[in-house]
């Protein structure tokens, strides 16, 4: 059975990414827990070295947790181009640098796609929840699209403005932030967590 998160808990977002800590607050905000981000506790990134989205989750929700003697949520999360086999996926935000130049790295995917007819795409997302003593719990959410060139819209973040999700007509990038957070990869892992941890 699934550890619970009891009403009231503090809780460490074990991320540096603005953009995911906006989404994740706001997928909390509901559920009564006291939310800090890793970056306002001064807590180093961890190195990511895993070779799949679930095992990165896993390294910065435990560094975390263990580091802060507190329960602690991290994703991974990141864009895969069917026509790339898959990348950049769990290298999606190097393929932005040390700068996080996203237009770069979108435009970097449009060139190496080349004139290809395949533009099938999916966002995935890993949470990961992670106590203290060492136990987690990982939770998985994709969600399937079309990639789209030139960028649509200013919202959200990452790779938002090529992406168009399967049964919608705008990007991402244009769609309303609750519009997004009620279909996102992290939404769908999110309510994998709200089941399993919050009863």
């Amino acid at each position: 059975m699934a550890r619970q998160l009891p009403q009231g808990s503090r809780l460490v977002l074990a991320s540096h990414n603005k953009g995911k800590l906006r989404e994740i607050e706001a997928l909390l905000r509901p559920h009564g827990v006291d939310v800090v981000s890793a970056g306002d506790m001064g807590l180093p990134e961890p190195v990511e070295d895993a070779p799949d989205f679930a095992g990165n989750a896993r390294i910065k929700a435990l560094a975390a947790a263990i580091a802060t003697g507190l329960p602690a949520l991290s994703d991974d999360s990141g864009f895969c181009v069917s026509a790339l086999n898959g990348d950049p996926g769990v290298l999606s935000a190097r393929w932005a640098g040390d700068s996080k130049d996203f237009a770069a790295a979108m435009a970097l995917v449009h060139d190496r796609m080349g004139d290809t007819a395949d533009t099938r795409a999916w966002f995935v997302a890993a949470l990961c929840l992670a106590w203290p003593d060492g136990h987690t719990e990982t939770f998985l959410g994709r969600i399937d699209g079309t990639v789209v060139w030139p960028p649509r819209g200013t919202r959200g973040f990452g790779y938002d403005p090529m992406f168009v999700p399967d049964g919608r007509g705008i990007t991402f990038g244009e769609m309303d932030p609750d519009e997004k957070h009620a279909i996102s990869h992290r939404a769908r892992a999110f309510a994998q967590v709200l089941a399993s941890c919050f009863g």
